[in-house]
């Protein structure tokens, strides 16, 4: 079954493909889009046809920034009923997780969660696509809207202390400084951005309790796709891996129940946690084997391995091949 995301997803996909020369109706039909995916953004179409036209297209038009160019135009209200809800949240962190708890009425497949320390926030912003391969324009797509959604409620001379990308840096970056209005951090251990608590404290001048209730009635009334509890288990494992804590007690402990309860949720789902992590280690190398600045050391830190020997013996096993055979020298 495929995962779905609103075409609200494609917004200014359009008006970006003919400023760098391309054919939107050729490339739309080519990743199986339909060209209404461009007039009807609550239209479900699949993310990973949306993932593919967003590479296919920053490809034959060699602009690396190409997602980018899309999310500069976007605004709150993009994210239809789900952003209706966030303006009328208390706080900026209010809104944030209104996202958490209802964004894949928007996008099945995103991630964001955050994580606070000594009055610093950690907002990761992530996809989690079920399918190896490169989305790197997906992913700055996602980070550039929830920094310029924050940005909509804080001010616009807001700035977040480090933007970062897991993937590598681009040749030319000046277009991610005019969207994100700095430069990002490339090749980091995650990928959204970090500010400051007081940040997130930020009140919203438009909330209106009674309206966020409404409106979040029906923002559940619409959720046609639950957050499982393997989900949510592939979302907490995606922030421990490259700590070294990935452990079914660590994932139980964040989630509020025990490792026995873990087990009979995943279970009465089908899922087995080993499976789940399995299946995160997988998608997240083949994102890392595409990024040739990235070392082998580096890569079996990412994925929560305690050295580079136990991370080779693992590559092999599951792909039959060493990393260095699947992405060349390193």
């Amino acid at each position: 079954m495929s995962t779905l995301v609103r075409a609200a997803s494609l917004t200014n996909y359009v008006a970006v493909a003919r400023q760098c020369g391309l054919d939107p109706w050729r490339l739309l039909r080519e990743a199986g889009l339909p060209v209404s995916a461009t007039e009807d953004p609550d239209l479900r179409i699949a993310v990973e046809s949306v993932r593919h036209l967003l590479e296919h297209s920053a490809a034959l038009s060699g602009v690396e920034a190409f997602a980018l160019l899309m999310a500069e135009g976007r605004r709150v209200s993009n994210l239809g009923v789900l952003g209706m809800l966030m303006r009328e949240e208390p706080t900026v962190r209010h809104a944030l997780l209104s996202i958490m708890a209802y964004g894949r009425t928007h996008n099945e497949a995103l991630f964001q969660r955050i994580e606070e320390s000594q009055g610093i926030a950690v907002v990761h912003a992530d996809l989690l696509l079920n399918s190896p391969g490169v989305a790197h324009q997906a992913i700055e797509l996602v980070v550039a809207v929830a920094i310029k959604t924050v940005r909509f409620f804080v001010g616009a001379d807001w700035h977040p202390r480090r933007i970062c990308f897991m993937h590598g840096a681009p040749i030319d970056v000046s277009v991610h400084r005019r969207v994100l209005g700095q430069t990002p951090e490339f090749g980091s251990d995650f990928n959204g951005f970090v500010c400051t608590s007081t940040d997130l404290d930020t009140p919203i001048a438009s909330a209106d309790p009674v309206v966020a209730s409404y409106i979040r009635q029906q923002v559940q009334s619409r959720q046609q796709a639950t957050l499982t509890v393997a989900d949510e288990v592939r979302q907490i494992v995606l922030v421990l891996l490259p700590r070294g804590r990935n452990t079914v007690d660590q994932v139980a402990r964040l989630m509020g129940i025990t490792r026995r309860t873990l087990h009979r949720h995943l279970a009465a789902e089908g899922q087995v946690f080993n499976e789940l992590v399995l299946s995160v280690r997988r998608e997240l190398v083949s994102r890392y084997l595409q990024q040739p600045s990235r070392s082998l050391g580096e890569m079996a830190q990412l994925l929560g391995f305690a050295d580079l020997s136990s991370f080779s013996r693992w590559h092999r096993q599951q792909f039959g091949a060493t990393a260095s055979q699947r992405g060349g020298p390193r």
